[in-house]
């Protein structure tokens, strides 16, 4: 079997996928001209080339223009529903979405009509086979009482969410400082997960574990430069949500050769395969699995183990992750006896 098919046929959970970061530039400009929103950009073709980053801020810098054009509830559910296609066509049968209130609260729109347009798109995805959890992120480089208020303002629609995160602008905004955020948030039920280790130092990783006591860390590459926290993450069996064609795009690694994933999986860590924003980062799932697998060159049982990881670093409950890591091992062995 080659390993692209291996790939494709694969059951998968996404759980590092922010869904502002998935508005392709077509609709991006529909939603513009729907709504009058000037982006600066006279066609899709210059907005595509503008996706140029050489870190982590010059992306942001042009994803906050994009996400002004989400305005309307029916904005929010197209966008979701654009994206829920595009992973339903990589296999991908669960998902922990990311979503940043504050990017658009701040620009007026009501949080009823953004978790309203998720919603019904996830309802939609549910009938079409994929599962969906919502995980509101705050946005560290705003004042820590914004992110108390927005947790506030959250409450209200708590039954649609399964946890909160922590992303934006990472170097000089340690997670250390939202420690009360996320007290708070535990409190209300929620799974706890924190950007760190992307362009931060591990020092970060260590206060994502130890003052925000996450459960789950997104990227986590530096903890690798740490030997005790990779011990620790090993120990604890933290689970790191790995993007590798954004690490590249952002040029937290220079080349996908140079990636820590094997290393990660070689260190015991349960790190995973996913997209981040993939309409600015040139690759959904798959895109992300094949360009890894051809980097590292991959073995079969190491796809597998990243496949099993994705669902057993999940939320979902522990009977759903027995079943999908048998329907994975079901479908590595009928393509093993169909290559022989």
């Amino acid at each position: 079997m080659s390993t692209n098919e291996l790939i494709d046929c694969l059951p998968k959970a996404e759980l590092h996928i922010h869904l502002e970061g998935s508005l392709e530039p077509e609709l991006l400009f529909k939603l513009s001209n729907r709504n009058g929103v000037e982006i600066g950009f006279d066609s899709v073709e210059a907005l595509r080339s503008a996706y140029v980053f050489s870190n982590l801020q010059e992306f942001l810098d042009i994803y906050y223009v994009g996400m002004n054009v989400l305005l309307t509830e029916r904005d929010y559910y197209d966008l979701a529903t654009a994206y829920f296609k595009r992973a339903r066509a990589d296999n991908v049968r669960h998902i922990e979405a990311f979503f940043d209130p504050q990017g658009h609260t701040e620009r007026g729109v009501p949080l009823e009509a953004i978790v309203s347009g998720f919603v019904a798109a996830i309802l939609d995805a549910k009938a079409a086979g994929i599962s969906v959890e919502l995980i509101p992120c705050f946005l560290r480089h705003l004042p820590v009482e914004d992110a108390e208020r927005t947790l506030e303002a959250l409450e209200p629609f708590i039954d649609h969410f399964i946890g909160v995160g922590l992303d934006s602008s990472e170097l000089g905004f340690p997670p250390g400082p939202f420690m009360s955020v996320y007290a708070r948030a535990h409190s209300l039920g929620l799974k706890l997960v924190a950007h760190a280790g992307e362009e931060g130092p591990p020092d970060y990783v260590w206060e994502a574990l130890d003052a925000l006591h996450v459960d789950r860390i997104d990227h986590g590459n530096r903890a690798m430069e740490d030997k005790k926290l990779v011990q620790r993450l090993a120990m604890r069996n933290v689970p790191l949500t790995v993007c590798p064609l954004s690490n590249l795009k952002l040029r937290v690694v220079e080349n996908l050769a140079d990636h820590p994933l094997r290393d990660m999986l070689d260190a015991g860590l349960l790190a995973n395969v996913n997209s981040d924003d993939p309409a600015y980062f040139g690759g959904y799932m798959n895109d992300n699995f094949r360009a890894i697998a051809a980097a590292l060159d991959l073995t079969e049982d190491e796809i597998v183990t990243l496949a099993k990881n994705s669902f057993t670093g999940s939320f979902l409950a522990q009977d759903d992750i027995d079943h999908w890591h048998s329907e994975i091992d079901s479908v590595a062995d009928e393509l093993r006896d169909k290559a022989h």
